[in-house]
């Protein structure tokens, strides 16, 4: 009977959040399929926060789709500190069916960065994971970057000092953010010379996205 609620109460809120961010019905039976991925390998592994399974459709997949509407153009994303595929698995089934579409997942810790792969591959995504820090990766990329997006992964000046060297070569940085944003800019501001664009979250609660355009540093101290 939990199972049978469970799956209930999941295309609840699937409806919710494919009516706030709408998708394909190709995008729709990828995500489909990562999701029932991320249910089996939560019981091993913990991707998400448990408390939010019985909303994920709206609290991680909506959340990540969102970002898509402030960069129409990009095709090659970069996602800083991957862990459970948010934004970065969910904005590979998006783009599928975008020709020259690639997203690099960046993920330190290797279950989950096997996870990652298996959700690329279950899903028929394009995507990367490299498994490394994100640090190391960002310094070594040597490819065209459109979009580099982190969630959840470190306060807001360290995914800026991560993001810089990108951004200077032309991408966009979407930083998905709660309620503590205005505090975490004005920290970041304290190193970085910044120009923030903020977007109220599309899914509800306090969350925000922080656009970057433009990053450069106030001080050596920035490291």
């Amino acid at each position: 009977m939990a199972r049978a609620s469970q799956k209930i109460d999941l295309a609840a809120d699937k409806a919710a959040a494919l009516a706030v961010t709408p998708v394909s019905r190709e995008t729709e039976a990828r995500l489909d399929r990562y999701v029932a991925l991320l249910l089996e390998w939560q019981a091993k592994t913990n991707l998400v926060a448990p408390s939010t399974l019985p909303n994920i459709w709206t609290r991680h997949i909506s959340d990540s789709l969102q970002l898509l509407s402030l960069a129409p153009s990009a095709k090659i994303w970069i996602d800083l500190g991957s862990g459970g595929g948010f934004p970065g698995v969910v904005l590979a089934c998006a783009l599928a069916e975008t020709p020259g579409a690639m997203v690099h997942l960046v993920e330190r810790i290797a279950k989950k960065a096997a996870f990652l792969r298996e959700a690329l591959r279950v899903t028929r995504s394009p995507g990367a994971v490299h498994l490394a820090d994100i640090g190391d990766t960002v310094e070594r990329f040597a490819g065209p970057v459109d979009c580099v997006t982190a969630r959840a992964v470190a306060p807001l000046h360290q995914l800026v000092g991560f993001a810089e060297p990108l951004v200077k070569r032309g991408a966009k940085a979407l930083f998905l953010k709660g309620q503590d944003v205005e505090a975490e800019l004005t920290e970041a501001t304290k190193y970085w010379k910044i120009e923030p664009k903020l977007h109220s979250s599309r899914t509800g609660g306090q969350g925000w996205i922080v656009e970057l355009d433009r990053i450069e540093r106030r001080n050596a101290s920035a490291d």
